[in-house]
């Protein structure tokens, strides 16, 4: 791990002819005036590092010039206060830290809730994240997934445009409060995941290409020019993202990463990032004597994400399951735009609950070529994160509206029921257990009026390509403050009577995971009957009837069966248990057994077992 800004100031710019500390005047914000500083070339065994002999007490506002250029901030800058143009500020990691007796927690198999800092609450800050976190362990999750707090332009933002990927975003509460946020999710038993980004860097405040050759045009990216991780000086780019990993783990305690959109990490080394990252990782654990657990988002349906690399593959514990998500909200709402084309049958939800990806090798409609490769047999399921709602299956949606905006009440029962009975890491979206109204929409604070500009444009044509309505309503404006204020969660939702039942029955859902059935991650004991299911033998068109008049089906697990009644009129469904099944949860009270046979009210869901 090469040295992060810490008493001695150290940058890396290989091809600088004079790179110069700038020390501004203290709390002034700018480097206007600041004093001058040459550094000298260090380390011969790494070329092209800057150092100085003089070390900066914590909290000194500092930055870098390079070859008599403007002053700009470290790109391992700990601590930005006056946003991402200003000056950094060195930070002292040291923390009375009160989770000695933290075992860690493996992810994998736990129920994870994801979570936006600015929208969480009101405040939209760190602190005040913290008291909502006894609202967590109450609903029973194992694991709070904090969005990005990398910092990022202005004050609001979705955080997945950062260009300091050390520093804590300063509006959250800086790097301070991210380490009180962990200590205080530990002292409850949670487990904290950071979503970090490493395929990109936010359009405002990146000067990384003034330093060095952090990107590449021999790749490119939705983005622009690719990070550069195989070409000439990619050796220390590689360094600084799995410090920046490192970092994390270390001075803030989290538990495990989730690297966003890790297709667009381009690597064509002989040791992709990921692998040596997880190698990486596998250290850290065993010196820390504590579970780390590496997610990834990707959107190749490629097992091989999550396969070690001594078997050739990316070494991840995880990775995010689109493709369960399409399947359930496809037959749910009945949306079949854009890439939810191919989805929307209990058939393909069955091929999404026993093999993870339904593009597994064959042919997808959205993207017009063969997409993915199956899953190999024996593979665990808690190896693929599944949900109802995320942050971008919501917030990419042109009017940010969750999924409570159209289905019922019933509707939502039944996605939390297959989402948490399932042999998946199951996810939870802020707000999703008590099917809050508030919508979760883009939003951006930029004080560029051309970004701005092109922000607002670019976010309203996009939707054409995945087949919204770009008509009315119009696309809320990223830029117009009310566009995040609607999206901030309503704590005053949860108490009421149709919130609060829904809440319990997920309360209900996650305590189910506690049997060690429910929480099994054997993909071999899913079967669904039913319409589109394994005892169907047509097309499995009757099961892609919409959200009006859906089908009934039952997932079995062996031991323990969801039952699902989507249509408006009450049906009885056979449960393939052994004996006689005993109702665990039922959505509506009116539902009951009667040996093998489940009657259920319309719109409902139950779960049974024999055990």
């Amino acid at each position: 791990m090469l040295p992060v800004p810490g008493p001695r100031p150290l940058v890396w710019a290989p091809a600088a002819a004079q790179v110069e500390l700038l020390l501004p005047e203290q709390g002034t914000g700018t480097f206007e005036g600041a004093r001058r500083e040459p550094l000298r070339l260090v380390g011969a065994h790494v070329p092209g590092w800057w150092g100085h002999d003089h070390e900066l007490p914590s909290g000194t506002d500092y930055g870098f010039a390079v070859d008599g250029g403007p002053g700009r901030p470290d790109p391992r800058s700990p601590w930005q206060p006056y946003g991402v143009h200003g000056p950094s500020r060195t930070f002292d990691p040291d923390f009375a830290w009160t989770d000695d007796a933290w075992p860690g927690r493996d992810v994998r198999g736990e129920v994870v809730y994801e979570l936006h800092v600015g929208t969480f609450t009101p405040e939209g800050t760190l602190e005040a994240a913290i008291g909502r976190l006894d609202h967590l362990v109450e609903l029973g999750v194992g694991a709070v997934e904090v969005m990005p707090v990398a910092a990022f332009g202005g004050r609001w933002g979705w955080g997945y445009d950062g260009v300091h990927l050390y520093a804590v975003h300063d509006p959250y509460g800086g790097p301070r409060a991210l380490q009180r946020f962990v200590d205080a999710a530990h002292a409850r038993g949670l487990a904290v995941v950071l979503d970090v980004v490493y395929n990109h860097l936010g359009p405002s405040g990146n000067y990384l290409p003034e330093f060095g050759p952090y990107f590449t045009d021999a790749h490119h990216t939705p983005w622009g020019a690719a990070v550069n991780l195989d070409r000439s000086g990619s050796r220390e780019v590689r360094e600084w993202v799995m410090d920046n990993a490192e970092r994390w783990i270390v001075e803030f305690h989290v538990d495990g990463l989730r690297l966003d959109a890790v297709h667009a990490l381009v690597d064509d080394s002989p040791t992709h990032l990921l692998a040596e990252l997880a190698r990486r990782v596998e250290r850290l654990e065993q010196t820390l004597g504590r579970p780390l657990t590496l997610i990834a988002e990707s959107d190749q349906n490629d097992p091989a994400t999550v396969t070690g690399p001594d078997q050739g593959g990316r070494g991840m514990d995880a990775q995010w399951a689109d493709d369960v998500h399409h399947a359930l909200h496809a037959l749910l709402t009945g949306e079949r735009q854009g890439y939810y084309v191919d989805f929307g049958s209990v058939a393909v939800l069955r091929k999404a609950l026993t093999g993870v990806f339904v593009h597994d090798g064959t042919f997808s409609t959205f993207r017009n070529e063969r997409w993915g490769h199956p899953v190999p047999e024996g593979t665990d399921g808690h190896a693929f994160v599944v949900f109802a709602q995320d942050h971008d299956q919501v917030g990419n949606r042109a009017q940010g509206d969750r999924p409570s905006a159209t289905l019922d009440a019933g509707a939502l029962a039944v996605a939390a029921a297959l989402v948490l009975v399932s042999p998946f890491t199951p996810m939870l979206f802020m707000g999703e257990e008590w099917g809050a109204t508030t919508p979760w929409q883009y939003f951006t604070d930029h004080d560029d009026p051309e970004l701005a500009r092109a922000i607002r444009e670019g976010r309203a044509a996009e939707f054409s390509g995945h087949g919204w309505d770009e008509g009315a309503p119009a696309v809320p404006d990223p830029q117009d403050p009310a566009t995040r204020d609607a999206s901030v969660l309503d704590w005053a939702e949860p108490a009421q009577p149709d919130h609060a039942r829904l809440l319990a029955w997920y309360r209900a859902m996650v305590a189910l995971r506690q049997r060690d059935d429910v929480r099994s991650g054997d993909l071999s004991a899913v079967r669904v009957h039913g319409p589109g299911g394994e005892d169907d033998d047509a097309s499995g068109e009757e099961g892609r009837l919409g959200p009006d008049d859906g089908p009934a089906f039952v997932v079995d697990r062996r031991t323990v069966a969801v039952a699902v009644n989507l249509g408006r009129e009450p049906r009885d469904v056979r449960v393939a248990l052994r004996g006689a099944p005993r109702l665990l949860a039922a959505w509506d009270p009116a539902t009951t057994v009667d040996g093998q046979v489940v009657h259920l009210p319309a719109r409902s869901v139950a779960v049974v077992s024999w055990v």
